[in-house]
């Protein structure tokens, strides 16, 4: 089995229409200059746990959470033009796979994002994949813990420039 890919690419089918919601919230958050945030949403724990970083990190201002799948699949949405207009954008990764990180790289200017991966900020449960393997609560807290680093470090890289 090979251990590394080149690149390549996807061909996603075009779609009719916008989301109504999606296109309210990101209008809206363009307007007012939130830093979207992204997470990996995998159905591993470490994409779960930066998940639920991601969704507390954009609890604090000045960021905001945003629709990977929109930004990625619907590049006529305002989803995807807050992003790629914003001055800063906000990744969190579950591992060093770097999933979204590696989509996102090549949909908006790179040096406008603040790429992190999640897991060496609590080093646990690499020997599990699914996140119901751990309890939702410990999860929680973990993810918790996991968003107090992660605005911290963003208050020291994002917002004292």
């Amino acid at each position: 089995m090979a251990k590394s890919s080149p690149d390549y690419s996807l061909k996603v089918d075009g779609v009719e229409g916008l989301c109504p919601a999606g296109e309210a919230w990101a209008e809206k958050n363009l307007s007012d200059g939130k830093i979207p945030v992204f997470s990996c949403e995998g159905p591993c724990i470490r994409g779960e746990i930066a998940r639920l970083a991601a969704n507390r990190v954009a609890e604090e201002e000045p960021f905001a959470r945003c629709c990977h799948a929109e930004v990625f699949c619907v590049p006529h949405s305002a989803m995807a033009r807050w992003a790629k207009e914003s001055d800063r954008a906000v990744m969190i990764d579950g591992c060093f796979l770097s999933c979204h990180g590696r989509i996102l790289k090549n949909l908006i200017d790179e040096s406008k994002i603040v790429h992190i991966d999640a897991l060496p900020l609590y080093k646990k449960y690499t020997d599990k994949f699914l996140m119901d393997d751990v309890p939702e609560e410990e999860r929680k807290e973990v993810a918790h813990q996991v968003a107090g680093k992660i605005l911290a470090k963003l208050k020291e890289e994002v917002l004292s420039v």
